[in-house]
């Protein structure tokens, strides 16, 4: 891969049995992985730093919250990265194929790339249909008023350092993916989806595992998508 210095941010909130999975399998040409300890009752941060990861913590509860976590600290250091990739800590992506979402930014200069979790390749089951539906939506939403071709709201996700600070990101729970997206094509960045395999995830999801969490994470996606339908 190439020489640019590319930093991964990990949220994790009790994924104790498969974060060090997460860490191991990703490239050993990142620069630094980056794991957010999202206020976890279980051995998450020892787990994580025990597999080579910088382990910080956040304890506010939110996925929003630890991605921005995760930046701040980058922010703070006195290199900044070329590439930020995103990925979940529950081992339902398969770490390896970061480098197929980094090439696209990598070989053509593409600013932002989602890892597009296509019916081919995911593992039967590896969805809820909630998640399903509320992809269909989001995306469908986003094609009717913004002329987007975004299929997925996947986590798995790259983009350039510089693009990723002039987003401005703020959204602190279920809204960061949907907000990403929105500020790219408003923004007019560059981006594509490649697309990636998906598996079952360890453990229970946080979000789409319960009835609350799919609630109130459509109901921040679309509140998002038609917060910018009216700027």
């Amino acid at each position: 891969m190439s020489e640019k210095d590319i930093r991964v941010i990990i949220p994790a909130f009790n994924e104790a049995d498969s974060i060090a999975k997460v860490i191991e399998e990703l490239p050993k040409s990142v620069s630094e992985i980056i794991v957010v300890n999202n206020n976890s009752t279980d051995a998450t941060a020892k787990n994580a730093r025990n597999a080579g990861a910088t382990v910080l913590t956040e304890k506010k509860k939110g996925y929003g919250y630890a991605c921005l976590c995760g930046m701040d600290y980058i922010a703070k250091q006195s290199k900044a990265p070329d590439i930020i990739v995103f990925i979940d800590g529950d081992y339902s992506d398969y770490p390896e194929e970061l480098e197929k979402v980094v090439a696209p930014i990598l070989n053509d200069g593409i600013d932002f790339v989602v890892g597009a979790r296509v019916k081919q390749l995911r593992e039967e089951g590896s969805m809820t249909p909630q998640q399903i539906f509320g992809n269909w939506l989001a995306t469908s939403l986003m094609k009717l008023l913004f002329g987007a071709t975004f299929t997925d709201l996947g986590p798995f996700r790259a983009i350039k350092y510089n693009q990723l600070l002039a987003l401005q990101m703020e959204d602190k729970t279920y809204g960061w993916t949907v907000e990403m997206q929105l500020k790219a094509l408003k923004q007019k960045l560059t981006y594509t989806e490649v697309p990636v395999r998906y598996k079952r995830r360890i453990g229970i999801s946080k979000v789409s595992g319960t009835v609350k969490g799919s609630i109130f994470a459509g109901i921040k996606i679309l509140g998002w998508i038609f917060k910018y339908s009216i700027k």
